[in-house]
């Protein structure tokens, strides 16, 4: 009786150790890409968590606030809130600011708050474009490989040519394993940060129609006609 074969196992990292310095820095490019994602998107889900909730409290304080200084007041208490920003950088404009004035304070105060929301999502956007032509680049590599390989054995048999093939398709699929993480961490967090930004665009109208209230208000202090 023949010995049965022994089992086929598909080790990748076997296979990146082996390979070509090209290949294995590839790889290794790819790897620190994909780790740098999931570091992101924890942190982004962490920070995006936390100013929605100040964001939630802010928001049903100030639903209570009677006027301007009472509004002011309720966003010094809360600075970790967006809304308690964009309503400090209205506070800030000059007394007697109308409401035109008020308005495009409130649009650079909310522009600034939507980048903060989106930080480093260009980051995942990058690696989600880049990543499968770098482990593109990988592959390409190997199948080069696999051709000298070739020429120099003269010989197309399994053992010359299943190595580099080997090298070639794993890089592609690390690639893949950097960039769809990314792809759906990416779209997340720019529905989440849309979201915010939505929710302070909704209310900035509010702020900025109580703040500018008070100077609307205000007699003129240039004298009639006698």
């Amino acid at each position: 009786m023949t010995p049965a074969a022994a089992p086929f196992q598909l080790d990748p990292v076997a296979l990146v150790l082996a390979s070509s310095w090209p290949v294995r820095a590839t790889a290794a490019l790819l790897i620190v890409a994909s780790t740098a994602v999931w570091a992101i998107a924890w942190l982004k889900a962490v920070q995006l968590g936390r100013l929605a909730r100040a964001e939630g409290a802010f928001e049903r304080a100030a639903g209570l606030a009677a006027d301007a200084g009472e509004l002011c007041e309720l966003a010094q208490a809360h600075p970790g809130a967006p809304g308690a920003r964009v309503v400090l950088a209205l506070a800030s404009r000059p007394l007697g600011s109308d409401v035109e004035r008020l308005r495009a304070a409130a649009e650079r105060a909310l522009v600034v708050e939507r980048h903060r929301a989106e930080s480093l999502a260009t980051v995942l956007g990058s690696v989600a474009a880049t990543a499968p032509f770098v482990g593109l680049f990988g592959t390409v590599y190997g199948i080069l490989d696999a051709f000298v390989r070739i020429g120099a054995e003269k010989s197309a048999s399994l053992p010359v040519v299943a190595p580099a093939i080997g090298e070639a398709l794993v890089t592609t699929a690390i690639g893949l394993l950097a960039a769809i993480p990314a792809v759906v961490f990416y779209n997340a967090i720019e529905r989440r940060a849309g979201k915010l930004c939505e929710q302070l665009d909704a209310a900035a109208g509010e702020w900025v129609a109580m703040l500018a209230a008070p100077a609307a208000s205000a007699p003129s202090a240039r004298p009639g006609p006698r």
